[in-house]
């Protein structure tokens, strides 16, 4: 768990936005800005693949973070089965070994859960919001190449958050607080992504990114909107999560080109 009574006001205190910043520098500043925070109850464990699982990290970047991008999609932040074992958003193992030919030494987070190990590739855990997400992407464009030549797949906050009994913990959940430095620096990363990326949409896979992305950008760059999020404990997207996706895609203008 990150150190109890750490200074929560220190965010606040603006870095400069580069619109110049790389993506790599973009994620390690992150990572290095959410390290500084603390969380209380009840939330015991924090997990930041960001820092444990940076190898896999910046291959997934280096290989797939070009510029310009038409369309980003954000997501909330990392399951405990998908970008915390394996360091990319929605990161479910099989379909980033086997489809995005990603593979890389996973670390450890400096306090683990017992039951939330981090087993990296080697986790056989399913995470079915991934599973979704990536598996529409591989039916629809069949390679990654075709996929991300039109989108990127971005987290807006690295970190999980897991209380006492091992439970799933959501950002939108922490007290404001803890919440507000946290948020600012997920946006000042955000701005810095969309920055270097250009794209002329930008989702938020499920209500909270969408709502995260007009904060963000109270004058957005582009077509703000939403898709449904894959979550399984979302009754809509247990009920085709593919088409209600592809329907909202189009209903904001974007062209599914494959």
């Amino acid at each position: 768990m990150l150190r109890p009574g750490a200074v929560l006001a220190v965010l606040y205190v603006s870095k400069p936005l580069d619109a110049r910043m790389r993506p790599l520098e973009i994620y390690r500043r992150l990572s290095e800005d959410v390290d500084c925070l603390s969380f209380s109850t009840p939330i015991d464990c924090v997990y930041n693949p960001l820092n444990y699982a940076w190898e896999a990290h910046e291959l997934y970047v280096k290989r797939y973070c070009g510029t310009p991008r038409e369309v980003l999609l954000v997501g909330m932040n990392p399951g405990p089965w998908g970008m915390t074992q394996t360091g990319v958003p929605f990161g479910n193992v099989g379909i980033v070994r086997d489809w995005l030919g990603i593979v890389a030494p996973i670390g450890r987070p400096p306090r683990e859960h017992p039951k939330r190990p981090v087993l990296g590739f080697d986790c056989p855990r399913s995470e079915v919001s991934g599973a979704r997400l990536w598996g529409w992407a591989r039916e629809r464009f069949q390679t990654p190449q075709r996929f991300f030549a039109q989108f990127y797949v971005h987290s807006y906050c690295p970190l999980c958050f897991m209380e006492q009994s091992g439970r799933n913990f959501t950002p939108d959940k922490l007290p404001a607080p803890q919440r507000g430095p946290l948020f600012h620096a997920c946006d000042e990363a955000l701005r810095r992504l969309v920055a270097y990326l250009k794209p002329q949409y930008l989702v938020g896979i499920g209500n909270f990114a969408e709502s995260r992305l007009r904060a963000a950008f109270p004058d957005p760059p582009g077509v703000v909107g939403r898709i449904p999020h894959p979550s399984p404990a979302s009754p809509a997207a247990n009920r085709n999560w593919t088409k209600s996706t592809e329907r909202a895609l189009r209903e904001l203008g974007i062209p599914l080109r494959n």
